[in-house]
């Protein structure tokens, strides 16, 4: 017994090895990296789901402030202090915050590309119906695909190049079918200014996702909660100051007081939607960094994608909207897409797994033997 012994931590070394190559890409996963996951796919869900209708909700009323909704879309990222004071206290590191100089700086970089992508998401949603803008950004998952297969070498597969060429086929059924779902009284150009800034905008996101994983990935720093937090506030920060010039420019700050006066839902529901607009997407963007940290940028993707049924049932409900043959097409098409890119990912997930069990049986053999 005792020669076996000590003849096991070479073999155990080699299969120990030979476990951690097979499990690299992976990330570890526990009860409380789990917990956290879900906690932040919840908050991507509602800020997914309620950021558009609220956003609409503004246009639809009279609202027509393209540069304050994107001030808005990133405008509550002082709530996220709150939260790291408390991890502060608790915790016994000196420093407020921990960001590294290159974590602060990529940080402002993806702040900058955020405070573009609200105002191209403003326009869509100013001038397109809900379900219509939703449908557009649900093709954010093939982008994010492209943009993840240079940025971080995500490989293409079957599934992932399958869902790809159904989200395009969904918006193109979309472009095809465009003017038929045109609100009320809007002109045929802004219209088409809309559809093209919504793709844009899914253009856009589609790139920020994978660069805030590479980000995650060449700081060499331990991503905790915290400094997750503390990333978001400065992509809030910079986000937030960018659309803040725009709105200067544009002179929406004082407009803001004489477009509360007519809002058609009264003074002080204009008000309450823009908290709650503020409150809303801040949940969608520190759900979305947490879920790209605790997983990836792909599920990520496939959470907003998920949010594409759910609004869209609340689009129609809400807002009466038109759900025809074409917009019931272009759904099935995005949710076959996603469907795709998910089976994939599961069956990559069981083979990396089997690849693991594998490696691990000579140290089993071993046991048995003793």
């Amino acid at each position: 017994m005792e020669i076996e012994h000590h003849r096991q931590p070479e073999l155990q070394s080699t299969a120990t090895t030979a476990t951690a190559a097979a499990t690299e890409p992976t990330k570890p996963l526990n009860v409380k990296r789990l917990l956290l996951l879900l906690l932040n796919v919840i908050l991507l869900l509602i800020g997914g789901t309620g950021s558009p209708l609220l956003l609409r909700v503004y246009f639809l009323h009279g609202g027509n402030r393209k540069w304050f909704t994107s001030f808005l879309q990133t405008a509550g990222f002082p709530f996220l202090l709150p939260p790291l004071l408390f991890s502060f206290l608790r915790s016994p590191r000196r420093h407020f915050f921990l960001m590294s100089p290159f974590l602060l700086l990529s940080s402002i970089f993806i702040g900058l590309l955020t405070g573009i992508d609200n105002l191209f998401f403003s326009y869509g949603i100013s001038y397109l119906p809900v379900s219509t803008s939703s449908l557009l950004l649900s093709t954010q998952l093939g982008f994010t695909a492209v943009f993840a297969f240079f940025i971080v070498k995500q490989k293409f597969t079957a599934s992932s190049i399958n869902a790809v060429m159904l989200l395009t086929f969904g918006a193109v059924v979309l472009g095809v079918h465009a003017n038929g779902d045109r609100p009320e009284g809007e002109s045929q150009s802004k219209y088409y200014i809309g559809f093209l800034m919504t793709i844009a905008a899914a253009v856009l996101y589609g790139l920020v996702l994978p660069l805030v994983e590479l980000i995650y990935a060449k700081s060499k720093m331990k991503i905790s909660y915290s400094l997750v937090m503390e990333i978001q506030v400065v992509i809030g920060l910079t986000a937030t100051a960018f659309c803040a010039v725009g709105m200067a420019i544009n002179k929406d700050f004082q407009a803001i007081s004489r477009e509360s006066h007519h809002y058609g839902l009264g003074e002080t529901k204009y008000y309450m939607v823009m908290f709650f607009t503020t409150i809303i997407t801040q949940c969608f963007f520190l759900g979305l960094v947490g879920t790209i940290n605790y997983s990836s940028a792909l599920l990520g993707g496939i959470i907003l994608a998920i949010c594409l049924p759910i609004t869209e049932v609340f689009a129609v409900f809400f807002f009466r909207e038109k759900f025809d043959g074409e917009k019931g097409v272009a759904v099935a098409l995005s949710l076959w897409g996603t469907a795709s890119y998910f089976y994939g990912e599961y069956n990559a997930y069981r083979r990396s797994k089997s690849v693991a069990m594998k490696a691990t049986l000579p140290v089993s053999v071993s046991a048995s033997a003793k």
